[in-house]
């Protein structure tokens, strides 16, 4: 597909890392004609973004993209744990955890697992999968401007290599254009949140010597605490090939230009313990570690998704997961809106959706820090991490500038006492209180519960043996179709949106069991609409 002025492109995806080249496989997927530009000439050199969790890695694996993924990352495939230490030579040495899944209990409850993937190493497959989904993706390609209308939006992108303009019209775009995303300053939406946390430069080198250092402790990092030269080394194949995150001071007026050669390996060696050891320096980047959530998540036909939408620290994963979470959520409902299947409120939902997990996830990664004591992160005297609009916290206790409220102290396991009762003491429904429990111990795999509850009707779903739980499906009555997903003779298409629906419901990826329980619609009092099935649905969700 080569546009020009005159043709028309369904989705502009504009941002070609993770999240980016996860919406164009999840649109590919789905039959959505679309394309992806990047301003970069290829996708990541340097090793980072490497943990997938569960949820993640159940979505590549509808994509078709799971195995391929795992083949990609298999040299850290016996890598687990954080680890805590001195240096690497010394006593002083303390396991955060070991295990990822200590007892295998998900893979009670998932076909799926964490997979440790380098984004340099992922990005590819994505690229190549992308692609086989009919993805028209376009490196050294930037968006110059762009405009839109009831209709569409009209860009303007420029090729860096030949300067070259072309005129795009789509109905929608995606702006996974990073953290400092263009898309979102144009379109004046802010960000709230505590802003920068802290910031590292990531040193890539090679020391074959320090593989003898680390012997058999294959942790996914470790982080070395020696009072002058402290930072996170990460492993990149487990022989030669290295990432030491050292901390970085620009408030205090140190510059990129003061990490030499010579300084990163003297920092590098006196961190492992190993002053010797022969350190050769690949390669520099600066990173900053952030917690800010986009005040919107769409105006009009332009949607943000991944960093454009929210920043959040590196510690625990979760920013990839959940941008990447972003991007499937927005691309079936697209998808639907875009083959007729659903009219175009379906897609508010997403922000009403992924907005919230964005901000619980954010709040928990910077308290994940804290806990850490990730290198180069101090928190505010008193926090215990990281909240969202400017919250305060110590253990056990939140307190809001606004409002002053007190949270109870949290019971072993996360959860709070009262977790299943309201602000009132009145109990929640049986589904808010399982996902906020859910939320509380895991929020990078939290399970979408999609809200207005007037707007949607909620029904009981076998999940994966564990029993049943609530799980909630878009209402028929926001469809231009009610029977949108029903199997019927060409409607594979509209089966497979169906399954996409459900699943972002459910949380669930392939291999859960499909059989629904319940009714199909209820009214007021539990009693089933005129004319709905009193069976396992077909309207709404696929058998």
């Amino acid at each position: 597909m080569n546009p020009t002025v005159e043709d028309r492109v369904p989705v502009l995806v504009v941002g070609g890392s993770l999240v980016g080249l996860s919406a164009s496989l999840f649109l590919g997927r789905l039959g959505i004609r679309h394309l992806l530009v990047e301003k970069h000439a290829d996708t990541s050199r340097h090793p980072r973004g490497r943990g997938n969790n569960v949820r993640t890695m159940e979505l590549f694996r509808v994509a078709g993209a799971e195995q391929r993924i795992r083949d990609a990352a298999s040299v850290l495939a016996d890598n687990h744990g954080i680890l805590q230490a001195r240096s690497l030579t010394g006593d002083d040495q303390e396991w955060l955890f070991k295990e990822i899944d200590p007892g295998g209990g998900l893979a009670r409850i998932s076909p799926s697992a964490w997979c440790l993937c380098s984004q340099n190493d992922l990005e590819p497959v994505l690229v190549r999968c992308a692609r086989e989904h009919g993805g028209d993706l376009r490196f050294s390609t930037e968006l110059s401007s762009f405009e839109q209308d009831a209709q569409g939006v009209r860009a303007t992108l420029r090729n860096r290599e030949t300067g070259e303009l072309t005129t795009v019209h789509a109905d929608y775009l995606i702006a996974a254009d990073g953290p400092r995303s263009p898309v979102r300053e144009r379109l004046g939406i802010g960000r709230t949140g505590p802003g920068d946390l802290f910031h590292n430069v990531s040193i890539t080198f090679r020391a074959p010597q320090l593989a003898e250092v680390v012997g058999d402790r294959r942790f996914i990092a470790c982080y070395l605490t020696h009072p002058e030269a402290d930072g996170a080394l990460l492993p990149v194949d487990n022989k030669a090939d290295w990432v030491f995150h050292a901390p970085w001071h620009p408030d205090t007026g140190e510059t990129l230009e003061d990490f030499s050669d010579e300084r990163c390996i003297e920092h590098i060696r006196r961190a492992t313990g190993v002053p010797d050891m022969a350190v050769e320096i690949t390669g520099k980047a600066p990173w900053h570690a952030a917690e800010r959530v986009a005040e919107r998540y769409a105006s009009g036909r332009v949607f943000l998704a991944g960093d454009s939408a929210h920043e959040m620290s590196p510690t625990g994963a979760f920013g990839s997961n959940t941008g990447i979470q972003d991007a499937h959520n927005l691309a079936w409902k697209l998808a639907a809106v875009l083959n007729g299947a659903a009219g175009p409120e379906l897609l508010a939902t997403y922000e009403a959706e992924r907005q919230p997990v964005a901000r619980e996830t954010s709040a928990r990664a910077s308290a994940r820090s804290a806990e850490h004591s990730h290198p180069g992160y101090a928190p505010a005297p008193g926090a215990a991490g990281g909240g969202s609009a400017g919250a305060h916290r110590r253990p056990g206790v939140l307190l809001s500038r606004g409002r002053g409220r007190r949270r109870r102290p949290r019971a072993a396991g996360g959860t709070r006492p009262d977790a299943a009762h309201g602000r009132t003491g009145h109990p929640r429904p049986a589904h808010v209180a399982a996902d906020r429990r859910r939320a509380a111990l895991d929020p990078g795999s939290v399970r979408e519960v999609l809200r207005p509850a007037d707007r949607y009707r909620r029904r009981d779903v076998a999940h994966r043996g564990q029993g049943r739980q609530r799980g909630v499906l878009p209402r028929a009555g926001l469809l231009h179709d009610r029977h949108w997903a029903e199997r019927r003779p060409g409607s594979r298409g509209r089966r497979r949106l169906g399954r996409e629906a459900r699943d972002d419901a459910r949380g669930c990826g392939a291999g859960a069991p499909r059989r629904l329980r319940g009714v199909a619609g209820r009214g007021a009092g539990g009693r089933p609409r005129g004319g709905a099935a009193t069976g396992p649905c077909r309207a709404a969700v696929p058998g």
